[in-house]
């Protein structure tokens, strides 16, 4: 799927929430579009060991790739470089709206690109641990009181 596709089909599933209790959480990839989702749409974002330039990460990947998890591979072509330039935040705009876990021994990141790509947001940074923060359990309160209660509905007008 191609960067833009992954935005369009993460605004459509946030499309069906009541306005302003969407949270994006994303992990790597997902903490990129999450950033981008959050400055567009005013949402608020928990980041995981967040990418901050995945052109510049994955122009070292172009072709097929092979997947991670559940077999299969990808195919990287040029323009999905170019679509997550395109998608790419310079700066964040509100930090008050971002959570971000890092992880100093992330094996596929720099966690120092991170904390530089967010001031100022509220931060947990990991000791050691992995890309995968494989003892995400650990964090999942504090991700869960930032995500905070969804908004109450709004209140309509009394009948007069």
């Amino acid at each position: 799927m191609s960067p833009f596709q992954s935005v369009e089909l993460a605004e459509a599933i946030a499309a069906q929430a009541r306005p302003g209790s969407v949270t994006m959480v994303g992990s790597s990839l997902g903490g990129f579009y999450a950033t981008y989702l959050a400055e567009k749409h005013g949402w608020r974002a928990v980041l995981l060991n967040p990418t901050v330039v995945p052109q510049d990460d994955l122009s070292h990947y172009l072709g097929e790739q092979p997947l991670w998890h559940g077999g299969g591979s990808i195919i990287v072509l040029p323009r999905h470089l170019d679509e997550l330039r395109a998608l790419s935040v310079a700066a964040i705009t509100r930090p008050e709206r971002y959570f971000l876990i890092a992880a100093t021994g992330d094996e596929v990141l720099d966690y120092r690109t991170m904390l530089a790509h967010y001031p100022g947001v509220k931060t947990t940074l990991i000791q050691d641990g992995d890309h995968a923060i494989s003892d995400f359990h650990a964090y999942l309160d504090d991700v869960l009181a930032f995500c905070g209660p969804e908004p109450p509905p709004a209140a309509t007008p009394a009948a007069a």
